[in-house]
């Protein structure tokens, strides 16, 4: 009885986890547009529920041997039956808990940074979307039902992103993340297509099972895994599609945290969490995925090492972070992928909504104009931020300490140390930039008026700095639950455990490593009398290369301009001027001339009849009378 009540429950739970979002959207979009506060609330206390649900879930089944699946027919035609339902394992009950959390965070954070805006409803409304998609997502037990609520994930992230509509180069960057996101995600449903033809089912559970093996060739897990992984480079904004992220910050501040730390950016990782037994029977795909993640984080460093606005800074971070998950994933440790998608969406999130306080107090995304104006005096984002940093630095105690070593061993494990050269260099770029800025914002510039300390009496300051604080104590403490976490996915994939082995030195070469970084940062930007000007920026090439994003967004603009609009769209209009419009033109006038002769023939037509009728008359009289 018992057992049956807590099946009933957890099922409960699970629809009330995901559904009440969704009728808080239909609900503010469709009656309480005109009732700001009334939509506010529709909006946060359905993911309070949410977050209730998704909370006792995990502490439901902290302990779950079994995954557990909920299954109901969706559609049906004929023998096909598309299923609906619900997948609770360790993965999506984690990731189902963090997503609820941040968006519950960011949404009452939003009440004070879009206290004044004209469009706060239907704000709230966008926000309830994307959380309904994003939490779907999480617990979809096939892969068809995880690649429906992607595309709504991806349709609301839009939909956010160039929520200040008004403004151009918000209206630009939405279609731009939108576009490029959609190119992997074609991807990802060709793969998605080429394991439906060949295993029968898209169910998860059965294609990260060992059978896969008897039922696709090397071969075909390799290319599906391949293109599976398209959708995860677009999502993610891995390389080549990583330039789309950092004009996302054109959206709301809260929108970039809520997006770019635990949801949407990360649900490619979770993607790949999601499906590490079917890419781990394929070591080509492995080793290709490998690479990707190591060219990505390296070249977002470099991007953020030379970025002022300060909202960029922390994407070309998420880029670069998320390549370091892949890194960890790809090497073989599903752990140490999760573990750092875990701790890096506490701090991301917390980095996000600091600058948001600094650039709804300043009015400015300006590191150096932050500075200028005293942001240093705004206290509560100034040590919060500080906190956050050290753990992206991935200093001692602090989150991202932990989960960045788990990587970093991972990556030792492995026979060529390239691999962990890049993960420490990687390490290295992150506490320099990260440093950079921190400097920038709290060391006051000497040649510098002091501003009158006035900053902390702007609207919402204090409603915003609540989730700040509960971020930064997630971010000091959640390092310290690594073996829990370790015990609470060690039974779920014990066929390809993570690589734990021991490397006593390595913790000292990473921490050694990171406080390089922050050393440099400090002689460049912390110092007194410093120049504040970075190593890069005194190399005009380089500088002007990290600064135009290695000239990728450059070649995309020549590539459009060339080969679609030129080449292929000129191709496409000769082909429409030639040979349709010229077939058509000809067919007309054919027809027009076929019409005159017919018409002329139809004229005088009465003349052949009469000489017919005579013809026949005088036969007939010759035939009569003779």
């Amino acid at each position: 009885m018992s057992d049956t009540l807590t099946l009933d429950s957890t099922l409960i739970a699970a629809v009330l986890a995901t559904l009440l979002p969704f009728a808080s959207f239909v609900l503010i979009m469709v009656f309480t547009r005109n009732h700001r506060r009334l939509s506010a609330g529709l909006s946060i206390g359905a993911i309070t529920v949410s977050l209730i649900s998704a909370v006792f879930l995990l502490v439901c089944h902290w302990h779950l041997q079994t995954p557990l699946q909920y299954f109901g027919r969706w559609v049906v035609s004929g023998d096909i039956v598309i299923p609906y339902g619900f997948l609770l394992d360790p993965v999506s009950l984690l990731m189902l808990t963090v997503v609820a959390a941040i968006s519950f965070l960011v949404q009452g954070y939003s009440l004070g940074y879009m206290a004044d805006d004209k469009g706060f409803s239907r704000y709230y409304a966008f926000m309830s979307l994307f959380a309904w998609a994003m939490l779907n997502l999480t617990i979809a037990p096939t892969l068809f039902q995880l690649y429906i609520f992607w595309e709504l994930v991806g349709l609301s992230s839009y939909l956010l992103i160039g929520f200040w509509y008004e403004k151009f180069s918000a209206s630009q960057a939405g279609k731009k993340a939108f576009v490029m996101t959609r190119l992997g995600d074609v991807a990802f449903f060709l793969g998605l297509l080429l394991a439906l033809v060949h295993l029968g089912n898209l169910n998860i559970l059965e294609l990260n099972s060992p059978r896969v093996a008897a039922q696709m060739s090397p071969t075909l897990i390799t290319v599906s895994a391949l293109l599976i992984f398209g959708g995860i480079i677009g999502k993610s904004a891995q390389f080549p599609l990583m330039t789309w992220l950092p004009d996302a910050m054109e959206g709301p501040t809260p929108v970039s945290a809520l997006l770019h730390s635990a949801t949407m950016v990360a649900a490619g990782v979770f993607l790949f969490c999601r499906l590490f037994p079917f890419f781990s029977q394929s070591a080509v795909a492995m080793g290709v995925f490998l690479a990707i993640g190591t060219i990505t984080m390296l070249l977002s460093s470099t991007m953020a090492m030379v970025s002022r606005d300060i909202k960029q800074v922390w994407a070309y971070s998420t880029i670069s972070q998320l390549g370091f998950m892949i890194m960890g994933l790809a090497a073989g440790s599903f752990f140490a992928g999760m573990f750092h998608l875990t701790t890096h969406a506490g701090f991301k999130a917390l980095l996000f909504l600091c600058a948001g306080v600094f650039i709804h107090a300043l009015g400015t995304n300006d590191i150096f104009e932050i500075s200028r104006l005293g942001g240093r005096r705004l206290k509560v984002p100034t040590v919060c931020m500080a906190i956050a940093a050290a753990a992206l630095a991935g200093l001692p105690p602090f989150s991202g300490f932990f989960s960045k070593e788990v990587i970093l061993a991972a990556l030792a494990e492995l026979d060529n140390p390239i691999w962990l050269v890049a993960g420490l260099l990687g390490a290295f770029l992150t506490a320099y930039y990260t440093f950079r800025l921190i400097f920038i914002l709290v060391v006051p510039d000497q040649s510098e008026p002091r501003q009158p300390d006035d900053s902390h009496g702007h609207a919402g300051y204090w409603q915003m700095g609540g989730p700040l604080i509960v971020l930064a104590t997630v971010t000091v403490l959640l390092g310290f639950f690594q073996g829990p976490l370790e015990n609470f996915f060690g039974n779920h994939i014990c066929s390809v455990s993570a690589h734990t082995g021991s490397h006593g030195w390595l913790p000292y070469i990473a921490i050694a490593t990171a406080a390089s970084g922050l050393i440099l940062a400090w002689v460049e930007f912390g110092r007194r009398n410093s120049a504040r000007v970075g190593f890069v920026e005194r190399i005009g090439w380089l500088y002007n290369l990290f600064s135009e994003r290695w000239y990728m967004d450059r070649f995309y603009r020549r590539f459009v301009d060339v080969v679609i609009y030129r080449i292929i769209s000129g191709l496409c209009t000769q082909n429409d001027n030639r040979v349709i419009d010229a077939g058509l033109d000809a067919l007309s006038k054919d027809a027009v001339q076929s019409g005159r002769f017919v018409s002329e023939l139809h004229l005088s037509m009465i003349q052949y009849r009469l000489l017919a009728i005579f013809v026949v008359v005088a036969l007939l009289a010759l035939y009569f009378f003779f």
